[in-house]
């Protein structure tokens, strides 16, 4: 830094010796020599200004501020809290922050904090630029009752012309033609109808106090009238303040002609020629041309006569710009005066050589057009002027503004090509809370054609990446040939629409490079919920006999040595039951392949990992009791995020391990699903897994109802299959002061499963809540009363005591406790297996587990998790935690929470949500937290955090609020019933107020039936055949498996499905290429099946094209390849999406960002309070919307799958 400052000093006397004749005065903030600035004749009354503040930010703060320095004004700027990056700050001689604490658009509207930073650091003029106060006539009294010089109108005059109804009168007045339209703010839409009688559609509402399009609509039916009233009201309100509005006749297909004027305070203005501001979108212009094209010497006369006529009316001092519109017939209308400094005034610099800022200061200062040279007849054209606003819109998403960080920026410059920007740099970061205006582009040449030629080479050379940017738009506009004749009107924009297509490939091959081609353009396929990157090892498989199974059709594979399946398949679920209780020593189940990824890496662990430890699995651990390694959220995860079919993960394992028995997790009347399904349904699922390899069904509910356990252990007996029934435990049994879950409660239930004929008892606890003194209670207590029923173990060790609880478990008469290999093991996953296996050698609980294939075993799938290292639960969660025994959170939701919090934005907030978790319980009723009844639990608690309630809240305004969905079948018994029953009155609240005369007639109630029973009893019977036909029609060729699927998961089964047709087999993909794709550059093969590999590089990706597609190029076996991706960002049908109006009850806001997944209501359509009118979804939480009012749905904002921040406006209700 020093010797950067040493050579600025060398360089600065270097260059004053070479100006020996220019005096210089010494200044804290840069200053230029006084003889570089030009010199004016002045009067006696021109004071000069010393410095000026811009009350405004980015690229027109930057745009005064460079004026001021060469006229040696030192510069003030003021900065927002999200401003405090931003390079108008920096470009400043003093930058000053304002509005700590205010909303980002509120800082820069506060009047008083700005007059009071102004005079605190000796401010004598200020400059509005455009927008936030420029148009604020008390703004600019203030200005001038502080003492300072406003640099604009006066103030009588900004209101003036602010007003449109007093505007279009001064025009009259001026005798300027204007428009017809309303003599003054109309009051309500009768005023508006009579309007349209009298003067014919269509007719277009105005917001009376601004512009930008903010208030403005069209109307051509009389039926459209009322309903844009309101809506042109509410947007004027809500854009200024004052939804007061105007209406004037609609001119169809005009020109918009815009005229700059200047004047001074003795009465002199002058015109600087006019603009074209016609290629508009929705009222706002993107490219501005001067001058107009092809616009006759005698109507430019005319209309630059008229504006000055005006401006000379009502004693304009300053810079402004009036605004008409030119109709096809030639006739031109007067529309509105803008008192301020235009976004384009920089074409009309361009045309005119007039540094129109610099004027605006000179006048200020007092000096007089003559004396600044710029009278009429010293102005004159020089050339044509045409500006782009380039922005941070995306023109596929219909303009959607993108934020995020430029990653990389080069623009487009050279000869007649000026560029005004702010945030125009590597590095900078475009945030959503101001215009999305980037750079504005002005080229400059001797005609139209030569200027826009100049733009698109401009264009052309502007390389932007990291966020979307308007140029293919831009682009097209320069090409367009309508626009290079220069003659376009206001529907120029609507008339001329970009069409995109896209043909996909059929093979195997070219699917897979659509897929890698697609991650590398738009990112993961499955939603990354970390910053970590995957490892770039590859796991290495511990070594195996020569031949195993992965031996080739043709030859002998060695088998395995035999294991507990044997038993199994030889002795039936009974006589296995037997041989498991008669085994000396401990047996345990690993959760490797299930509960263990489920908890630490949010289930995303994939068959390709799975399937190569497998052989390894099958040889040195066949005196497992069972591997755990299906069912559960497995099965939806697989299909959801992961694009594989479970089924054909379990017949991928079941092949490789065929001598270890496979137990999956089965929630009872719920499947494998989170709600109820027919019977025959959870019949022909279970009777469908032992088909395809599944032994042994751990069946539990998450409320322990029985009804709902037995239909489970019903279809699983029927199917052949091994019935584990489980007890879902939560409480602590050794704690004599807990009535609710004491030991009574647990040996109830477990007579009642003995009774229903499982063949095992599990103990499932998910929370980890079970303490060595507990486990040895409870499992000691079963075993007294029940010495011949194999007892089975299941814990999470989040406190970090699960093995001390599950060798306590062992000692009470425990023949199975779960475990988890060594690097997979702990915190919210199970006890390690290492440990166990160490503790009980040599003892009678010896488990016969080798401690070095263990290691093995372990070494192996340490390396594998950090192939899921975006998933990894340790980036936030870095050790066990003994809370759970305060907040019973389960061990696989853990993990969830964490996800659905970064998910919400509430990742901050986690504390928060585990405290909450607690309230939320007992506000359901204190009730067995397991999916999906810890989902329920979860939800309520992200909600109450989210929306900051307390429990005494929730209860009192049950009735108003948007529930999870969740937490509201819960109530209604969608889940069955819990132990005690439900809380009141929260429950009758929940499902209205007459739910409790309603419950025993079981009528329709808040869309969705009241369940005093098991909810499955009533459901008819799922017509597989019907459901098998429907898909057929819609994918094609389907399986068996594929029906079953889909009659689980409807909407995750046909995404799956059509993912499959476009994208192939990607589950041949290594973890890291599924995860994140190829690198540029990088070479790999891809076996797609045996003796069947893909030699893939990947070579180069394209810039974005006109249709919104990036081609890829690979080299696949040798031969050049490339596909051609949709940018999904720039495709995106987003825009900005309105906000529910605060203190509005009809108003329906989102109560959390989200997607839309469900819409219950049509616009017209009646509802009441309490109606359920949409369904949205974060992450796996859906929740219920209710309407917050009885009356009519008069505009419906969103559509099915829209995605949305939290207090989008979804629906207006009146």
């Amino acid at each position: 830094m020093l010797r950067l400052q040493a050579r600025a000093g060398q360089i600065r006397n270097a260059a004053c010796s070479q100006l020996s004749n220019i005096k210089t005065t010494p200044h804290s903030g840069f200053k230029l020599p006084q003889g570089i600035t030009r010199q004016y004749s002045t009067g006696t009354d021109v004071e000069p200004i010393k410095k000026l503040m811009v009350a405004n930010r980015g690229e027109i703060a930057i745009r005064v501020f460079r004026a001021c320095t060469e006229m040696n004004i030192r510069t003030v700027a003021i900065y927002s809290e999200q401003d405090m990056m931003h390079m108008h700050r920096q470009k400043a001689d003093e930058s000053y922050l304002i509005g700590k604490g205010l909303p980002p658009v509120a800082a820069y509207l506060n009047i008083p904090e700005i007059i009071h930073i102004a005079q605190e650091n000796g401010v004598d003029a200020v400059h509005p630029g455009y927008g936030f106060l420029s148009e604020r006539a008390d703004f600019a009294q203030a200005c001038l009752d502080a003492g300072m010089k406003f640099i604009g109108p006066s103030p009588e005059v900004v209101r003036k012309m602010g007003d449109k109804v007093e505007a279009r009168d001064a025009a009259v007045e001026a005798g300027v033609q204007v428009v017809p339209g309303s003599p003054g703010p109309i009051e309500s839409a009768e005023e508006a109808l009579e309007f349209c009688k009298q003067y014919g559609l269509p007719v277009i509402f105005k917001a009376a106090y601004g512009g930008g399009g903010r208030g403005m609509r069209v109307v051509r039916t009389i039926e459209e009238v009322e309903e844009n009233f309101q809506r042109a009201y509410s947007e004027a309100l809500a854009a200024f303040g004052n939804g007061s509005l105007f209406l004037e006749k609609f001119i169809e297909r005009p020109r918009h002609i815009e005229v700059q004027i200047l004047g001074d305070h003795a009465g002199n203005v002058v015109h600087l020629f006019e603009r074209d501001c016609s290629v508009q979108r929705r009222h706002q212009k993107v490219v501005e041309i001067a001058p107009a094209p092809l616009l006759s010497r005698e109507m430019r006369e005319s209309i630059t006569r008229d504006a000055v006529r005006l401006g000379q009316h009502v004693g304009y001092e300053n810079a402004g710009t009036v605004e008409f519109l030119l109709d096809k017939n030639g006739q031109y209308h007067f529309i509105e005066v803008n008192a301020r400094l235009q976004v384009e005034h920089t074409v009309t610099e361009e045309v005119t050589g007039i540094d129109l800022v610099q004027s605006q200061i000179l006048v200020a200062q007092g000096m007089t057009l003559p004396q600044l040279n710029l009278t009429q007849d010293q102005i004159s054209l020089h050339g044509a002027a045409i500006q782009c606003r380039m922005t941070t819109e995306d023109p596929a998403r219909n303009f959607q503004p993108d934020t995020g960080r430029i990653e990389v920026f080069r623009s487009g410059e050279g000869m007649g090509i000026r560029l005004d920007s702010a945030s125009a740099f590597a590095g900078a970061i475009i945030s959503p809370y101001y215009d999305s205006l980037l750079v504005k582009i002005i080229a400059h040449a001797r005609d139209h054609k030569s200027a826009s030629a100049k733009m698109l080479r401009a264009l052309t050379e502007f390389r932007i990446r990291g966020v979307k940017t308007n140029i293919p738009f831009l682009l097209n506009v320069l090409k367009n040939k309508e626009f290079l004749t220069g003659v376009i009107d206001t529907y120029f924009i609507d008339e001329n629409p970009g069409l995109f297509q896209f043909i996909p490939s059929q093979n195997r091959a070219q699917k897979l490079l659509h897929y890698l081609g697609q991650v590398m353009v738009n990112g993961p396929s499955t939603p990354l919920a970390t910053n970590l990157q995957p490892s770039d090892t590859i796991p290495t498989v511990p070594s195996l006999p020569t031949e195993t199974l992965d031996a080739s059709p043709f030859e002998e594979a060695v088998k395995p040595p035999p294991g507990w399946r044997d038993v199994l398949l030889k002795e039936g679920p009974e006589g296995f039951a037997k041989k498991v209780r008669e085994h000396k020593g401990l047996l345990l189940m690993d959760t490797t392949f299930r509960d263990a990824h489920q908890s630490l890496l949010a289930t995303r662990v994939r068959t390709y990992d799975m399937k190569r430890i497998s052989p390894f699995t099958a040889f040195h651990f066949s005196n497992l009791y069972s591997l755990e390694d299906w069912g559960g959220a497995t099965f939806d995860v697989a299909l959801r995020f992961l694009h594989e079919c479970p089924w054909d993960r379990l017949d991928t394992l079941r092949k490789k391990i065929p001598n270890i028995p496979f137990q999956m997790l089965l929630r009872g009347a719920n499947a494998v699903g989170y709600t109820n399904y027919p019977d025959n349904v959870v019949f022909s699922f279970c009777a469908l897994a032992v088909k395809h390899g599944m032994d042994i069904f751990r069946i539990f509910d998450s409320l322990n109802y029985l009804p709902n356990i037995l239909v489970g252990i019903e279809a699983v007996g029927t199917a052949g299959g091994v019935v584990e029934a489980a007890i879902s435990y939560t409480g602590d049994v050794s704690d004599s002061t807990r009535k609710k879950y004491d030991i009574d409660y647990y040996m109830k239930l477990t007579d009642e499963l003995i009774k229903a004929g499982t063949h095992i008892l599990s103990i499932k606890d998910m929370a980890g809540l079970l303490k060595p003194k507990a486990a040895e209670y409870l499992i000691g207590s079963i075993r007294d009363k029940y010495p011949d029923i194999p007892i089975h173990v299941h814990t999470h060790d989040t406190a970090g005591a699960g093995v001390a609880s599950m060798l306590a478990a062992a000692y009470a008469g425990a023949d199975v406790v779960d475990v988890a290999v060594d690097s997979m093991s702990g915190m919210t996953s199970q006890p390690s297996m290492g440990a166990v296996v160490a503790a009980t050698e040599n003892t009678e609980f010896d488990t016969g587990l080798s401690l070095e294939n263990v290691s093995s075993y372990s070494a192996y799938w340490e390396q594998a998790r950090n192939l899921y290292a975006p998933f990894e639960c340790t980036v936030t969660m870095k050790s066990g935690n003994a809370d759970i025994y305060k907040n019973e959170i389960p061990g696989g939701q853990y993990t969830n929470l964490q996800f659905q919090a970064f998910s919400l934005g509430l990742a901050d907030q986690f504390e928060d949500i585990k405290k909450t978790y607690i309230v939320a319980n007992q506000l359901l009723g204190d009730i067995p937290k397991v999916t999906p009844s810890s989902k329920v639990v979860g939800d309520l608690a992200q909600f109450m955090v989210q929306n900051k309630l307390t429990a005494k809240m929730v209860e009192d305004r049950a009735e108003e609020l948007s529930l999870p969905l969740s937490v509201v079948e819960y109530f209604q018994g969608m889940l069955g019933q819990p132990p005690g029953g439900f809380p009141e009155p929260l429950r009758t609240k929940v499902i209205y107020s007459d739910m409790c005369r309603r419950i025993e007639k079981n009528e329709v109630l808040k869309g969705a039936k009241v369940y005093e029973g098991r909810p499955g009893a009533t459901m008819p019977p799922l017509d597989f055949e019907q459901l098998k036909a429907e898909l057929k029609e819609k994918h094609g060729h389907v399986r068996e498996v594929d029906v079953m699927s889909a009659a689980l998961y409807p909407k995750v089964t046909d995404e799956y499905l059509d993912f499959k047709s476009s994208y192939g087999p990607v589950d041949c993909l290594d973890t890291k290429l599924f995860l994140v794709g190829p690198k540029v550059a990088h070479e790999f093969e891809v076996e797609i099946e045996r003796g069947k590999t893909l030699s893939i590089n990947t070579l180069a990706v394209s810039d974005l094209n006109k249709n919104g597609e990036r081609e890829v190029f690979f080299e696949l076996n040798g031969q050049l390849r490339s596909v051609r991706i949709k940018d999904s960002v720039a495709l995106k049908e987003m825009h900005f999406h309105p906000k529910a109006l605060k203190g509005v009850k009809g108003s329906v806001g989102a109560p959390m960002p989200g997607t839309v997944v469900d819409i219950k209501v049509k616009e017209g359509q009646t509802v009441e309070k309490g109606q359920p009118v949409l369904v949205m979804s974060a992450m796996k939480m859906e929740m219920l919307v209710s309407a917050p009012i009885s009356g009519t749905v008069v505009n419906l904002a969103v559509t099915k799958d829209m995605k949305l921040e939290g207090d989008d406006l979804l629906m207006e209700i009146e």
